[in-house]
C-alpha cells in the first residue's frame, strides 16, 4: 500500500499542478496522501519527516536557485542570449531555421542560463526566422523546447540544470556522471526532435501552411498572466513579470563576452568536480562531531560554484560602439531582491 500512496499522490500533485493549484500547498497535502495510505501517524510524518527533509532540500539547493536567477538576468540584460542567438542563427542561415534555434536554446541552456529567460529571448529571434522562411509558427514552442528543456537538461554531462544537480547528493556523483550515456541519449533525443520538426515542416508545406498571425504583444500577455507567474514562480526561479523591470542592453554584447561566462560555468563545473574537490582531504567529516558525512552531503552542487564564477565574467550591461560596456549590476539587476510571486 505504501508504494500505491505514492503512486497516488504524484498522480494528485501533478494533477492539481497543471490545474493551476500552488505546489507549496500540494506538496504537504500529496505527503499526508502518500502516510495514509502506507498506515503512518499523518501528524509525525508530517512534522517530523517532510518539514525536515523540505528544509534540508532548501538549505541545500537554495544557492543554485539564487545564482541560475542572478545569472539569467544579467546575461539577459547585457544583451548576451540575444548575442548568441543571433550568431546562430546568422552562421546557419534561413534554410536551417528549425536547427538554428534548437542549437541557439541548447548552447545558452547549457552554459546555465534558465530556461525560461531562454525562452523568452529566443522567441522573438525564432518568430523573425520562421516568418522569413514560411514555417508555421506553432512550430515554434517545440524548436525552443527541444532546444532548452530535453537533453541540456537531463542528459548532456556537466549541464548545470538542476534537474542534473539535484540527484548528486544523493548519489554520490558529479555533473558529469556517465558521459558516454549521456551524449548517446542527448544525440538520440536532438536526432528524433530534429526529425519529428522537419517533418511537421514538410507536412506544413505540402498543404499549403505559411508561418500564419502573429498575436500582438504575445510576450507582454505571458508576462501579465496570473496563473503563468504562479506555476513559473513555483516551478523555477523565473518570474515572467521581472521581464518588464530592469533596463536590458539597447545593443547585443560582443559575441566573445557573451560566450565568456557560457565557457566558464563549464571549464569550472569540470574542474570542480574532476580536479579540485576530488583531491580535497576531508576525511574527518565523518567524524561524529561532524555530523559523520561527507563531501557529497554538504559541499552544495557544483554547478552553483560555477554559476558564482559565471556571474563575475558576466557581460556588463550597455554595451558601446567600441565594443566597450558599462555598469556592472546595475539597475536591471535591482528587480532580483523583488519578492517572488506567489498567489
Amino acid at each position: 500500500m505504501g508504494l500505491l500512496g505514492l503512486l497516488v499522490g504524484l498522480g494528485l500533485l501533478v494533477l492539481f499542478a497543471f490545474r493551476g493549484w500552488s505546489v507549496l500547498l500540494l506538496a504537504p497535502f500529496a505527503a499526508l496522501v502518500a502516510a495514509l495510505f502506507g498506515g503512518e501517524p499523518l501528524l509525525a510524518n508530517l512534522t517530523q519527516v517532510f518539514m525536515v527533509n523540505a528544509a534540508g532540500f532548501l538549505a541545500q539547493f537554495f544557492p543554485i536557485f539564487l545564482l541560475g536567477a542572478v545569472f539569467g538576468k544579467l546575461m539577459d540584460d547585457s544583451g548576451a542570449v540575444t548575442s548568441v542567438a543571433g550568431f546562430m542563427a546568422e552562421r546557419l542561415g534561413e534554410r536551417r531555421v528549425i536547427l538554428a534555434v534548437v542549437l541557439a536554446g541548447a548552447l545558452v541552456t547549457y552554459g546555465g542560463v534558465s530556461l525560461f529567460v531562454a525562452f523568452f529571448v529566443i522567441v522573438p529571434m525564432a518568430r523573425s526566422l520562421f516568418r522569413a522562411a514560411s514555417i508555421p509558427r506553432r512550430l515554434i514552442p517545440a524548436a525552443i523546447v527541444l532546444g532548452t528543456s530535453t537533453f541540456t537538461m537531463s542528459a548532456l554531462p556537466g549541464t548545470p540544470s538542476i534537474q542534473n544537480a539535484i540527484p548528486m547528493p544523493f548519489f554520490g556523483t558529479t555533473p558529469f556522471a556517465a558521459p558516454g550515456l549521456g551524449i548517446i541519449a542527448s544525440f538520440i533525443i536532438l536526432g528524433t526532435g530534429l526529425w519529428w520538426l522537419h517533418r511537421a515542416e514538410a507536412a506544413a508545406r505540402r498543404a499549403g501552411e505559411g508561418y500564419g498571425e502573429d498575436v500582438e504583444g504575445a510576450i507582454e500577455q505571458a508576462a501579465a498572466d496570473e496563473l503563468l507567474r504562479e506555476r513559473a514562480t513555483t516551478a523555477r526561479e523565473f518570474d515572467p513579470a521581472e521581464l518588464r523591470h530592469g533596463q536590458r542592453s539597447d545593443q547585443a554584447s560582443p559575441l566573445l563576452s557573451a560566450m565568456a561566462p557560457l565557457v566558464v560555468v563549464v571549464a569550472v563545473n569540470l574542474m570542480m568536480s574532476l580536479v579540485i574537490l576530488p583531491r580535497l582531504d576531508v576525511s574527518y567529516l565523518a567524524e561524529q562531531r561532524f555530523g559523520g558525512t561527507s563531501l557529497a552531503a554538504v559541499a552544495g552542487p557544483d554547478p552553483a560554484k560555477a554559476m558564482t564564477v559565471a556571474s563575475i565574467a558576466a557581460p556588463r550591461r550597455g554595451s558601446m560602439s567600441d565594443g566597450r560596456s558599462t555598469g556592472f549590476l546595475s539597475s536591471s539587476s535591482a528587480s532580483l531582491v523583488r519578492p517572488v510571486y506567489v498567489r
